[in-house]
């Protein structure tokens, strides 16, 4: 969609007329005579933006891992140590011993002898004597060790037994597991869509030496116009447009100033 307005030298009168009949927001602002303009839709902007988003935040993995067990063989007490008292018996032996029978004595015998003594009956002489002790060998069974007790210590009892047993506790393992992250692309909106007055080149302010000019800029600016003879024709009209899209300008069907004074060329 678009409107276009010729606004030429001397046409102040009918400038003011049309504002007064269509209202300003219908007409370019600050316009001057001679200016050329055409209202055209804009579309709306937008881009294309990349951006690093949260997925999963982050958080904290418990595991717990059970106790371990092993099999082992442990000796174990099945009686507890002890002691009882013992008789030693008496230990007996045998003796020898010479026991004395008859006790010595004396007595009066016949015969000589130092001490004498006569016996006044008979005229005999009777000696004193000595008759020796009688002796005879008995022996005898007698106690060397007399009987006793003592105290025996008897020594606990054990047995080997398989048991299962707890080798590690069971524990709780906690594990950060790190915030995901991913790249989402997105379109934002730059501008709305809207309508714009344009200043372009028409009638009033175009001339075949200011198109030739612009046919040369292009030439230089590495777009193609044609032939360069003053016309805006088919091939002019695709050179600018190319010029435009490279350089970011606005691209429509006119040859608007924007473009003109990007090229370089004068408008007055």
């Amino acid at each position: 969609m678009f409107t276009l307005l010729a606004l030429a030298l001397g046409g102040t009168a009918q400038l003011n007329a049309q504002q007064a009949v269509a209202g300003d927001d219908l007409l370019p602002p600050n316009a001057k005579p001679g200016e050329c303009y055409a209202r055209m839709w804009v579309p709306a902007q937008s881009r294309t933006a990349t951006e690093r988003v949260l997925a999963r935040a982050e958080s904290e993995q418990v595991r717990i891992i059970p106790a371990r067990y092993e099999t082992v063989t442990e000796r174990v007490l099945v009686k507890e140590a002890s002691s009882r008292l013992v008789v030693v018996p008496a230990q007996y032996g045998t003796e020898t011993e010479r026991v004395l029978v008859k006790a010595a004595y004396t007595t009066w015998k016949k015969g000589t002898g130092p001490i004498q003594k006569v016996d006044q009956a008979t005229g005999e002489i009777m000696c004193l004597v000595e008759v020796p002790a009688e002796y005879k060998t008995v022996t005898r069974r007698v106690v060397k060790t007399p009987a006793t007790t003592r105290e025996v210590t008897i020594p606990a009892e054990y047995q080997t037994v398989t048991v299962r047993k707890q080798a590690e506790p069971a524990r709780e393992v906690r594990t950060t597991i790190p915030a995901e992250y991913q790249t989402i692309t997105k379109t934002e909106l730059v501008s709305e869509g809207h309508l714009e007055w344009r200043e372009i080149l028409c009638e009033t302010n175009m001339t075949r030496g200011r198109i030739r000019d612009i046919q040369l800029a292009l030439q230089r600016a590495g777009h193609n116009p044609g032939s360069v003879d003053g016309v805006i024709g088919t091939g002019t009209m695709r050179a600018v447009n190319a010029y435009q899209r490279a350089k970011g300008l606005p691209v429509d069907r006119y040859l608007n100033v924007e473009t003109v004074k990007s090229l370089g060329v004068a408008l007055r």
